[in-house]
């Protein structure tokens, strides 16, 4: 029997370098699977130090998309997101004004299959659109909600670009009237 095996983490830096993709080590036996799914130590090592302080989890069908969501700053999170069950498109968009990537997006295919995990920085707007039968997904915040200083951007602004898998989603009434991001309050600073 081997004790202390060490199970850890492959980091990918996307096109825009500050967004994270993320897989997990697994270990399968007959039993099942076991993975980490954080850890701090290994995070901090690979340049991600936020402290994670909110867990959210939603369930939405097929088709379903959310977002482009964000929170002003103070209240700006980072996010580490993971679906659970089934598969989603997800993406992040930076917002940071003065980034050589302002208005730019990426986006990856996340899913239970493989547990691979995006971290998204602050600064950036969050979305994600299902693409099996149904999805669960899971995410970690650097800060709590916060009503008051949550914002969007138009999920199909065409100065943004976004591929998205579907060109009639499923959204919530707000994300339907959301700003375009040349309307959009934006207080994030590249650099700062």
């Amino acid at each position: 029997m081997v004790w202390g095996r060490s199970v850890t983490f492959t980091f990918q830096r996307l096109k825009i370098p500050d967004v994270v993709l993320i897989e997990p080590k697994q270990l399968e036996d007959r039993r099942g699977r076991f993975m980490e799914t954080y850890k701090q130590s290994v995070f901090i090592a690979n340049g991600i130090s936020d402290t994670f302080v909110q867990d959210n989890y939603s369930y939405s069908l097929r088709g379903t998309l959310r977002g482009l969501h964000y929170q002003l700053h103070p209240k700006a999170q980072a996010k580490l997101v993971m679906a659970l069950r089934g598969e989603v498109f997800d993406v992040a968009v930076d917002l940071r004004q003065g980034s050589p990537t302002y208005g730019n997006w990426v986006g990856v295919t996340l899913s239970a299959d493989t547990f691979h995990m995006l971290y998204i920085p602050r600064g950036f707007a969050h979305g994600f659109c299902v693409l099996s039968q149904a999805a669960e997904v899971v995410y970690k915040m650097t800060v709590e909600y916060s009503p008051e200083r949550e914002r969007g951007v138009l999920w199909n602004d065409p100065t943004i670009g976004i591929d998205w898998p579907t060109t009639e989603p499923i959204l919530s009434e707000k994300d339907t009237v959301a700003p375009l991001l040349a309307d959009a309050e934006v207080n994030y600073v590249y650099g700062s």
